[in-house]
């Protein structure tokens, strides 16, 4: 059997158990002074924070000055995602705002037909931008699509809200896209709701020019500028932009298209109509269940019966 070595006494047991009554004794001893509602105690405790107090200022102010700057941070967190939530619902809206646009026009212009039936000759790609291969003097990319995908040269070019360019220079498996902004560009348009037709013409600038107006004193800034299908180059009714006045008080187009964040586009393959040569062009071969043309009397035939 163990036998207990008493020869040391544990001094600490015993210290931690008065400090401990101690520090409940003071801690019970405030509570009453700050619970006991008497003219006295008040005094005793408007004295003891006057004491109290001054050496704790040091401390008190940097915790309230960081705690203020956790509050504005905390602030500024949250309105920098609002803004950016903001941000982001005003994309999708200008897009839906461009897509009601788009569909109020065609059901105005279909509400005053019958039995329409819808071109069902154009339909689209989508590529990604592989490469920019633009220049102070050239605004162009390359996309990863190509002959082997329907695209032909002078495909029109869009991005998810306006048109981008068109195509110039395909390869099997790639294509290049010469931007509206580039000074080779010429797009017919219109603009709505004037119905101004112009020339959006291309400057190496992030504002091409209106060229070629009628009657610019309609044109407001704002207009929506539409293309015209002049030429067959582009399908009509494509948003290009809106109309600006530029610093030299020029009418300019503000482009739809977002050239700063051009991941993916779409590329419109329409299928050009049939040509037809000479005025036989015009008529059709006979075909079997046909009944044949009757002979000339004139020309010594016999009449058919």
């Amino acid at each position: 059997m163990a036998i207990r070595d008493s020869s040391h006494p544990d001094y600490l047991t015993g210290l931690r158990r008065v400090v401990l009554g101690i520090a409940a004794g003071l801690l019970v001893l405030l509570f009453l002074i700050w619970r006991i509602d008497n003219a006295r105690v008040e005094r005793l405790r408007a004295a003891l924070v006057d004491q109290v107090m001054p050496s704790f200022e040091w401390t008190i102010k940097p915790i309230a000055a960081t705690g203020r700057m956790l509050s504005d941070l905390r602030s500024y967190q949250r309105v920098y995602a609002q803004n950016e939530e903001l941000r982001r619902e005003l994309q999708r809206m200008q897009g839906w705002r461009e897509a009601a646009l788009q569909l109020e026009q065609k059901n105005a212009r279909l509400l005053a037909l019958n039995n329409v039936r819808l071109n069902a000759r154009t339909t689209f790609v989508t590529g990604e931008i592989i490469a920019d291969a633009g220049s102070p003097f050239r605004r162009s990319a390359m996309v990863n699509v190509g002959r082997i995908d329907g695209v032909k040269d002078g495909s029109a070019v869009m991005d998810g809200l306006g048109l981008v360019g068109r195509i110039a220079g395909v390869g099997e498996r790639s294509a290049r896209i010469i931007f509206l902004t580039d000074g080779s560009s010429r797009v017919p348009a219109v603009i709505r709701p004037s119905g101004q037709h112009a020339i959006v013409t291309g400057n190496n600038s992030g504002a091409p020019i209106l060229e070629f107006l009628d009657q610019p004193d309609e044109i407001r800034p704002g207009d929506r500028i539409v293309t015209s299908g002049d030429g067959g180059l582009y399908p009509p009714d494509i948003l290009i932009g809106q109309v600006l006045t530029g610093p030299d008080g020029r009418l300019r187009a503000r482009i739809a298209a977002d050239y700063g964040h051009l991941d993916f586009v779409r590329v419109i393959r329409q299928q050009a109509p049939e040509s037809i040569e000479g005025p036989g062009g015009l008529i059709g071969p006979l075909l079997a269940s046909d009944p044949a043309p009757a002979a000339d009397p004139a020309a010594g035939g016999e009449t058919a019966q």
